[in-house]
């Protein structure tokens, strides 16, 4: 297969998750709306704050949790995850893996044991996703297996249950949730007030512009919220894996990512995955809006740690 036709299958894969995940976000939230009764929140009188608050609220938090709850199926789907069936034998670097996350689970206490899953990809990385603890998922790169020893792969899969173990997963989404509903709130409060100062004739179109462009400009400013609380958290999950695989495995895995990094360039993943991933990338201005905090300042706060 080449590698053009490789890109327009996973064009068509993003396109069509983007239209079924919108879809399903919109019946959900219009049945919400219908079964609260939620009014209009625009009325003869101005904003009823009230109806609003409950609107953006909805709102808000539906697309997070519908993409939390789809995260383990998107995370497959899109990257191409082949989930390892721990009673079938297989490689024996695959079933050291499950092993791994079997073990590190049992360690931090988990309900279950994670689903387990290899993706192809060049570039060492692995993320964990889905909805709960006893509904996860630890997936790692083939080139994680390929370029990594032993005690830097242990290093790698604690850092990943302790993602799961710390409920990072349901804890984005209800960040994400609460910014999300903040900006549509303040969007539609400053939209509402600057066209009151225009004629009645072009108000309602300048208020739906208006709109539109403070949900834009406050989405920037809120993802740089939601980038810092990520970055927080990596580095509590680095902590954990330090406490449940010891701090020398997971100083390894992150300084093999550091030798590596500057080799692969990361692909495209699902959000719900792309936050929970170990490594991502981050420089200059825009590491305002990175996910993960600079693999150094991760390696010297663990060496420093008591």
């Amino acid at each position: 297969m080449t590698n053009f036709t490789k890109n327009i299958g996973a064009l068509t894969k993003r396109i069509t998750l983007f239209l079924a995940v919108n879809l399903l976000v919109i019946v959900t939230v219009s049945l919400t709306l219908n079964l609260l009764g939620v009014a209009p929140y625009l009325t003869a009188k101005g904003i009823d704050y009230e109806a609003l608050l409950v609107f953006c609220a909805i709102w808000g938090f539906a697309g997070s949790f519908i993409s939390l709850a789809l995260s383990r199926v998107m995370a497959k789907w899109m990257m191409g995850v082949k989930v390892l069936d721990p009673q079938r034998p297989g490689p024996a670097a695959y079933m050291r893996l499950v092993m791994r996350v079997e073990h590190y689970a049992r360690v931090a206490g988990l309900p279950v044991t994670p689903e387990v899953g290899v993706y192809e990809s060049p570039e060492p990385n692995a993320f964990a996703t889905g909805p709960t603890k006893s509904r996860a998922l630890v997936a790692v790169s083939t080139g994680l297996l390929d370029t990594m020893s032993d005690e830097e792969v242990d290093g790698v899969i604690a850092h990943e249950v302790a993602h799961i173990a710390n409920g990072d997963m349901v804890t984005m989404t209800l960040v994400q949730g609460v910014i999300n509903a903040f900006v549509m709130f303040f969007a539609r409060i400053a939209a509402y007030v600057i066209s009151q100062n225009v004629r009645e004739e072009i108000r309602g179109a300048v208020n739906m512009g208006l709109t539109i462009a403070f949900d834009l400009m406050f989405s920037i400013l809120g993802s740089v919220v939601v980038a810092a609380f990520s970055r927080y958290r990596e580095f509590r999950a680095d902590a954990g894996a330090a406490a449940i695989a010891g701090r020398q495995p997971m100083i390894a895995a992150l300084e093999a990512l550091r030798r590596h990094a500057a080799r692969y360039e990361v692909p495209e993943a699902p959000e719900a995955v792309a936050a929970l991933r170990i490594s991502g990338r981050n420089g200059g201005l825009l590491r305002l809006f990175a996910s993960h905090p600079p693999l150094e300042e991760r390696i010297r706060r663990l060496r420093g740690a008591a």
